[in-house]
């Protein structure tokens, strides 16, 4: 019997090993014990949260696409293929190449399913930038995310950075990327067709990332821990060959699947093929290109070194892939074939150092986690606002707002992206979403990234219904219809009873939220284990959501466009000031209750904005979120910097105090600006929907004024605004 801290290492319990030993009805060869480690570790076979995932839709408004590694959405010939991922532990170790494998990582699994990538988003996590390793991360986070980018050619263009004392030790680095092809063009992850061939494309193999979804992905951090060795190292120039290699060999009509050596590298592609498949598989190791000498078979079974795949090949036609790949300078070697037995049969010089049934390796045990509301709630959903002072000066918390970290313009970041690269960018970095046109038609898409973590940490299920409800809102601000939504759901540790409740808790909110707007989620990650020696993260259900523009002309951005406009709220003020940004940056508060969210007056005020859009009523579009009222008008004023325009806000009228009507994060609310002319048909839409609508004032000059009745709360020149937004991250981050 072997030595329990042997299995143990690797991150099987007991119960798992006994269960190993009942598939097997034998000892695992070290092969064998190491297939099963990863894929049966949480982050490979979702063990605590498969149970939970069912719960979300897989269909909606739009004919839906779910495959193995990647799904998406058919619009008319086209498929539209996305999904979001994490690389939270790499990135925290080494974080340019942490970063920067997380983007070749996903980029790989949406090109493998036949789809060329258009473009990248990252949702980013940081702890305060007041301690220096936070800004050391977000240094090489960057980095790492706009040198594999940039190398290999696809933009990123949107995205979102938050701070937060919780991400002290334990950054989150999401990475989503969207790619478009034929729908008669998709692959998916399988091999069948006993005889084919079974090849591997790519670079080498070596010891990077061995045990990386086992020993890191799987595990939360430990006081003085050292994983530097479980990080991958990224090459974006073999990426950008690969690209365009697999896509050719698509092309072609010669492959039968294909899939990214991602997470537990051959392991899971040899299993997981083979058992999407109905198919068995018979693999020799020493035809697998190396780049390191005498590696154990258990090593080439678990590296997770970059920018291979494993491809099935129609028998007969291996000689003309191999020299599609051997082209553009990638490796291409026949490794095996498929079998008609069921099983993975590993070989190393002839000797079988491995044989499991591939549906029972890639079928992980299934837990029923324990779970608890937490204590804390109990103390933080109580806030007596007649405790919290009014400020004395308006104009001075608004400035401090707009330089808060989580608030302030991300330019530091976004520009050192090259945003514009396969010229389908139609709107920039820096807006509700990006807007990207679907070349040799007249639509596009939006994309947008979204979560409030400190909403889902004070109310897991309402914060989680937001995110779903602010991307959506995000994408209608740009003019497009909501389709489908990638989610990539960071947690705590699953076997701690109050973290997994708070999962539970953000799924529901999330399945509930989706079946309302009927968006399908199509793809998506879990990663759990995201905690420090001092906390777990707030929960972070990162929700990525496309869009469809029907007529690319009609795309809608945020920033004001021109003088003597009129400036209309769409949704209603309500004295909330509870999970505010200002509550925390002002009054240094972490509690009260979280905005409500109605989604019927949601989706009335969302689609009055999207049909005063698709009309072109509207020269902009702003939904309000951290910061509230005055943020978001704020924003509107300057977020084109070559052409701010202020606003003159008179006709607020709202008995409630004035910080709670200023900085209150009430949900369901968008700031429109249009023609005087376009006014009473955009007040028709709004009653057709029974959306509430108000004119609050007009664009004019270079100030931003804000008045309650008569009273004046708000009188900031555009530049003032501009200087704190502008350049207040970039000093935080290199101060």
């Amino acid at each position: 019997m072997l030595r329990p801290d042997i299995y143990h290492s690797l991150g099987l319990s007991d119960k798992e090993y006994l269960q190993v030993l009942k598939i097997l009805k034998r000892e695992p060869t070290n092969t064998e014990l190491a297939m099963f480690s990863v894929e049966w570790s949480e982050h490979c076979g979702y063990l605590c949260s498969r149970k939970w995932l069912k719960i979300l839709p897989k269909t909606g408004k739009y004919k839906t696409l779910i495959g193995e590694d990647s799904g998406g959405i058919i619009i008319g010939d086209l498929a539209i293929v996305f999904k979001m991922e994490s690389h939270n532990h790499p990135s925290q170790i080494e974080p340019k190449q942490g970063a920067a494998t997380g983007v070749g990582g996903i980029i790989r699994d949406i090109f493998t399913a036949g789809a060329r990538p258009i473009a990248c988003l990252d949702s980013l996590r940081f702890g305060p930038l007041s301690q220096a390793y936070n800004k050391y991360l977000i240094r090489g986070v960057v980095d790492g995310i706009q040198f594999y980018g940039n190398c290999v050619g696809v933009p990123t263009v949107g995205g979102e950075i938050y701070f937060d004392q919780s991400y002290n030790g334990n950054c989150l680095v999401n990475a989503m990327c969207i790619g478009v092809t034929k729908k008669d063009k998709l692959m998916r992850a399988r091999a069948f067709g006993a005889g084919n061939a079974i090849m591997y494309v790519g670079s080498s193999t070596g010891r990077d990332g061995i045990g990386g979804c086992s020993i890191l992905a799987s595990h939360e951090f430990k006081e003085g821990e050292e994983k530097r060795p479980t990080v991958q190292v990224g090459d974006p120039f073999t990426e950008k060959c690969l690209i365009e290699a697999t896509l050719e060999a698509i092309a072609t009509g010669y492959l039968v699947g294909i899939k990214d050596m991602g997470a537990a590298g051959l392991t899971c592609c040899t299993s997981e093929m083979a058992s999407a498949g109905n198919s068995g598989m018979d693999v020799e190791l020493q035809a697998v290109p190396r780049r390191e000498k005498k590696m154990e078979p258990w090593e080439v079974m678990m590296s997770e070194s970059q920018e291979r795949m494993l491809v099935c090949v129609k028998k007969g036609k291996e000689e003309q892939i191999k020299k599609l790949f051997l082209k553009w300078d990638l490796n291409a070697s026949v490794i095996g074939k498929v079998t008609s037995d069921g099983l993975v049969t590993i070989r190393d010089n002839g000797k079988i150092v491995a044989r499991i049934n591939a549906r029972a390796l890639t079928k992980a045990p299934v837990y029923a986690m324990p779970y608890r509301k937490p204590g804390y709630l109990r103390k933080l959903d109580k806030l007596e606002l007649n405790r919290i002072p009014a400020p004395k000066d308006y104009n001075k918390v608004l400035l401090k707002l707009m330089a808060a970290p989580s608030i302030a313009n991300k330019a530091w970041a976004y520009e050192q992206y090259d945003h514009m690269v396969q010229t389908n960018t139609v709107v920039l970095p820096g807006s509700d979403a990006a807007v990207l046109r679907l070349k040799g038609t007249n639509k596009a898409i939006a994309a947008t990234t979204d979560c409030n973590s400190r909403y889902c940490f004070l109310n897991p299920y309402r914060g989680a219904q937001i995110a779903i409800a602010e991307a959506a809102r995000n994408l209608v601000c740009s003019g497009a219809r909501p389709a489908a939504v990638t989610d990539c759901l960071n947690f705590g540790n699953p076997e701690k009873p109050e973290s997994f409740w708070q999962f539970k808790n953000c799924l529901e909110g999330i399945a509930d939220a989706c079946k309302s707007f009927k968006v399908a989620v199509v793809s998506g990650n879990v990663s759990f284990y995201n905690e420090s020696p001092k906390s777990a993260i707030n929960p972070t259900p990162a929700i990525g959501m496309i869009g469809i523009i029907n007529d690319i002309d009609k795309a809608c951005s945020q920033n004001f466009k021109q003088e003597g406009d009129t400036i209309i709220l769409l949704g209603c003020c309500r004295q909330e000031l509870g999970a505010s940004e200002y509550l925390k940056e002002i009054h240094n508060l972490n509690m009260g209750a979280v905005p409500r969210l109605d989604l019927e007056l949601e989706q009335a005020v969302q689609r009055t904005c999207l049909e005063a859009a698709e009309k072109g009523l509207v020269h902009s579009a702003h939904d309000c979120s951290e910061g509230g009222l005055a943020v978001a008008l704020a924003e509107c004023c300057i977020s084109d910097k070559e052409k701010m325009i202020g606003a003159n806000i008179n006709k607020l009228s709202y008995g409630m105090r004035p910080d709670a009507l200023l900085f209150g994060e009430s949900q369901s609310r968008i700031i429109l600006s249009c023609s005087a002319g376009s006014v009473e048909k955009i007040r028709k839409i709004a009653l057709k929907f029974k959306a509430p609508f108000c004119i609050i004032g007009k664009t004019a000059g270079r100030v931003l004024r804000i008045l309650n009745d008569t009273k004046e709360l708000i009188y900031l020149p555009l530049e003032y605004l501009n200087e704190e937004w502008s350049g207040s991250l970039k000093k935080k981050i290199e101060g």
